[in-house]
Parts: C-alpha cells; structure tokens; sequence
C-alpha cells in the first residue's frame, strides 16, 4: 500500500509540474460552464411586447406587472386598440401582444390572447410558452390564446414543469458534466499513459516491484480525484452563478458522477491499449469521444429526432446515460428507483471495459 501511495503521488507531481495540463484539469471546465450557460444558450430575452388591456384593474395590471418583470420580455408600448397591435407588428416593433379582454376578473371563462409574430415560428413558440408559464402561475386560467396575429386558436392551459422559465441551462448543465468528465478522465489518462509509453518510462515502471494493475490504478487515481474537484465546482457555478438548482440528492447525483467517471477512466485505459503515440491517443480521444458526447448523448440535439441508426449508436455513448440519470435527479429530484437502468448500463460499461483492457494491456513493451 505504501508503494501505491507513493505512485500516486509521484503522478500529482508530474501532474501539478505541467502548467498545460492544469490549465485543462482546473480551468477549462470553469470556462465551458460559464460558455454554454451564458453563450451558448436557446433562450430569448427583452424580446419587445405591447398589452392591449381592455379591463384595465387589479388582476391584469398584475398580470401587466409580471410579464414586465420577467427577463424574457421588455415592454415596448401599452397599446390602445387592435389596429395600433397590428401596426406594432407590421413595423416590427414588437414581437408579442398580450390582449386582456373586459371584465376578466367577473368572467367564468377568463380568455387572454396571445398574439405573436410567426415569421420565425421556434421564437414565436418560445415566447408563447414563456408567456404561457408566466400568466399559469396567476390566479387567472389561462384558457384562450392565439398562435399568430388574425388567427385565433382555443389551447389548454399550459404549465411546464421541473423548468418553467425555459432556461438553457437546465439542459445544458448535465451535458457539460457529461463533457468535462469524459475530458478530464478518457483523454488525460490515455494520453497520461501513452506518454509513458513514448518517453521509455513505462519500461522502469513495470520492471518495479508494484504490479501492472497497481501501476494502471495509480496513474488513473489522481484524474478520478480531480474529476470530483470539477464536479464540485460544476455543482457551486450550476447553483450560484447559473440558478440551477439542485432538486434531488446530492450525494446521489455525486455518486452517479463517480460512477460515470470511472467509465471514463476505463474508457481512457482502453484507448491507451490501442495506441503508441500522444497525437494518435488524443485523436481516438477526440473522434471517438468527444463527438459522440456532444452529438450522440441528447447534450445538444434530442436523440429522438435522430435517423434510427444513430438512435441504436447512441446507445454505446455513456454520456447519454449519465446525462439521463443527472437530469432525472437533479432537475426532476427523482430517487435512485428512477435512474436504476441507467445506473446498471454504467456498471456494465465499466466491467466490459475494465476487462477488455487488462486482457489488451502488454507488460512488455
């Protein structure tokens, strides 16, 4: 155990000496974090609206209140009449109208419409919904609402759950876990490794009285270790800076992470077994897991949406299901009974892989 020890901190050593491979480890993550909830984001804000208030009281000047105070929308003009909506919207001046009939608080069927510009029918969508979500959460029923302008349609109310602002980053959060895990764990340890190889020092290694698989696991320890550094600090950006919050347990979404990060690892060992060369293991790396997490895993696109061939390829991506299990626990807080499928295909993962690569890894080189 002493030996152990001492090989995984002589791998923190070369670690911490290496400014480049810190700036990957400690910094990067921070900046993807911060890039894909701020820059990289489907939401629409101060997008500008008019109100056309025909009952003019206490209910729909709260209304009036809460769609202006919402970050999604920028008051553009309170309107006086239909025809100056439809001028708004001609001169594109605004991109919504929210038009409050008479006597909305006295009426049975309360009917607000909602008027939106379609030109671009994902925006009208979007903004209808964020409307939709705002008004819902009044005391009034939204039963009434129109899809475009001149065409009126009846829908249900609508209320969206576990993300009624419709933030980004509710769904971009667990894919850059996802990311930055496969970063940090598959490419680090197979190039961490691999260089061994290229540098004649993984010869001096084997030759030591340390086993093999000892040497293997002391390499792999300390990216595992700094893999939970980064899932911390995903955790204190998501909640503080992002406003995502944590709904389910937290020592559940930490453990699914672990266990997710020694996919990756394994993933990282396997890659290293294959290759002899820092180029051509962060190449594999890159091709064979980078691409599949941001495109394969429903990180960016909905896999159900997919060509059927890439919906089954999907399936061998393990990001797609850390992301389903980290989204199940901590946007929707559901429990381990909701994610023990994904739980289990990440076991088996690791025992495929952890097997595949011992039977690879030559102790002579």
């Amino acid at each position: 155990m002493k030996q152990f020890l001492s090989f995984i901190r002589k791998e923190f050593y070369h670690i911490f000496r290496d400014v480049r491979t810190m700036l990957i480890l400690l910094i990067i993550p921070v900046i993807l974090i911060i890039l894909f909830g701020y820059a990289i984001s489907t939401e629409i804000k101060s997008s500008p609206i008019a109100i056309l208030d025909y009952s003019r009281d206490n209910v729909t000047n709260r209304l009036a209140e809460q769609l202006q105070a919402s970050e999604y929308f920028k008051l553009y003009k309170t309107a006086g009449s239909y025809e100056e909506v439809e001028t708004l919207f001609r001169q594109d001046k605004i991109r919504l109208a929210i038009v409050f009939p008479a006597q909305l608080s006295g009426a049975d069927e309360p009917a607000i419409q909602i008027l939106a510009d379609a030109t671009n029918p994902n925006e009208a969508t979007a903004l209808i919904q964020y409307a939709t979500a705002i008004i819902s959460t009044s005391d009034i029923v939204v039963r009434n609402l129109a899809t475009e302008v001149n065409q009126p349609g009846v829908i249900p109310a609508a209320n969206l759950l576990y993300n009624p602002q419709m933030k980004g980053a509710y769904n971009f959060v667990p894919g850059v876990m996802g990311l930055i895990l496969m970063l940090i764990c598959a490419l680090m340890t197979s190039v961490g490794i691999v260089k061994e190889k290229e540098m004649g020092t993984m010869e001096v290694l084997l030759v030591s009285p340390l086993k093999p698989v000892y040497i293997i696991l002391a390499k792999a320890t300390p990216y595992l270790l700094l893999s939970m550094v980064n899932i911390a600090t995903i955790l204190l950006l998501s909640r503080f800076l992002l406003d995502v919050p944590v709904a389910g347990n937290l020592i559940l979404l930490i453990s699914i992470s672990i266990l997710y990060a020694l996919v990756s690892l394994c993933l990282g060992l396997l890659i290293s077994t294959v290759t002899h060369t820092q180029q051509a293991a962060m190449l594999i790396s890159g091709m064979a897991l980078m691409l599949p997490v941001m495109l394969l895993s429903g990180m960016i696109f909905p896999v159900e949406n997919m060509p059927w061939i890439l919906r089954v390829l999907s399936n061998i991506v393990p990001a797609k299901w850390y992301i389903i299990a980290v989204k199940n626990v901590m946007i929707k807080g559901l429990g381990m009974a909701f994610i023990w499928k994904e739980t289990g295909i990440m076991l088996f993962m690791i025992l495929f892989l952890i097997v595949v690569s011992v039977k690879r890894f030559k102790i002579r080189l």
